[in-house]
């Protein structure tokens, strides 16, 4: 068991090594290009080529194919944009796959079953997934937190005589990112010939956060109605710090339940993780037992519902 196990493991290594160090569309194509030079030949492109910036959401022709016609590879790119990553979707299914291979083999030889395995490994198989939700949440966050000041500045340069556009790209070259990468990127958008209502409500699909959409929604309510912009984000503004003010407020107030939560929900398995390892027969009759798998199966979904509960909670929308 243990040498097929290891031959496994040495596999998947092999093909994570060659799949991550493997060079990128682009690389080969610059390579390509500096070989040309070395030897006195400068290769022009087509006349024909497409300068359209095409989404890819695999570096493998036939995996983009088909990935190109799944909506849930849709979804997960939009994850990896959100989160402000530089993995691909083909890369996150991979990695997905090869988790839940090496995890649910690991787990299985350990525990001696293969339903736990087959557990084990489904549940790894949402690693990349969690990560790149955790990225998303603290890119959000940090948006979330700049943008007032994003918006005072932008309420001073429109009160100093500058355009919007003009003052979205102040935004774009004073604040930080992540909101003056955003705002960056509105202003290419427009500057390209997008239209400002269209360059901010993609802004507004990028980023799913609450106070953007209000000053969005606010910017375009007065393009359309006509009044003093500036008066208006000063508002907008003093709103969403109020706003921040109380949900800081009400971080503190359900800091306890949140973190008995996390407590509750992992000392089960910290707890089963340390008695096999001080005691690798005791939890043996558990495992191996009908009525203990039972037990399992019970415990795990009462402690499900019991997060589900407790998340309901502290969540409280504001």
């Amino acid at each position: 068991m243990v040498i097929p196990l290891f031959l496994l493991v040495l596999a998947v290594t092999f093909a994570i090594v060659l799949y991550v160090t493997r060079p990128t569309k682009e690389e080969a194509e610059l390579d390509n290009r500096l070989a040309g030079l070395e030897r006195g030949q400068i290769h022009a492109p087509a006349a024909n080529a497409d300068i359209l910036r095409r989404e890819s959401y695999s570096d493998l022709p036939l995996v983009n194919a088909i990935l190109a016609r799944i909506k849930l590879a849709a979804d997960i790119d939009a994850l990896i944009r959100q989160a402000d990553s530089k993995w691909t979707v083909g890369r996150v299914i991979f990695g997905s796959l090869v988790l839940a291979v090496v995890a649910g083999a690991l787990g299985g030889a350990w525990l001696r079953n293969a339903g736990f395995g087959v557990l084990i490994g489904i549940a790894a198989a949402f690693g990349p997934y969690i990560y790149l939700r955790v990225k998303r949440t603290q890119r959000l966050n940090a948006f979330e937190a700049t943008l007032p000041e994003a918006i005072d500045l932008l309420a001073r340069a429109l009160r100093a005589g500058h355009a919007l556009t003009a003052a979205i790209e102040m935004v774009a070259r004073e604040i930080a990112d992540p909101v003056g990468m955003e705002f960056r990127r509105v202003y290419e958008e427009q500057n390209f010939g997008l239209p400002i209502r269209e360059a901010l409500i993609n802004l507004a699909n990028r980023m799913p956060v609450r106070d953007l959409q209000f000053l969005i929604t606010a910017m375009l309510v007065q393009k359309e109605t006509g009044g003093n912009l500036a008066e208006v984000l000063d508002k907008t503004g003093a709103v969403i710090r109020e706003r921040s003010r109380l949900l800081g407020q009400l971080k503190i107030y359900t800091a306890q339940g949140r973190m008995t939560g996390w407590i509750l929900g992992l000392l089960p398995f910290i707890v089963f993780l340390l008695m096999s390892m001080v005691n690798p027969g005791y939890t043996n009759t558990l495992l191996h037992d009908p009525m203990g798998r039972k037990a399992i199966w019970v415990g795990l979904v009462l402690m499900a519902i019991g997060a589900y509960t407790i998340r309901r909670i502290v969540d409280i929308k504001v």
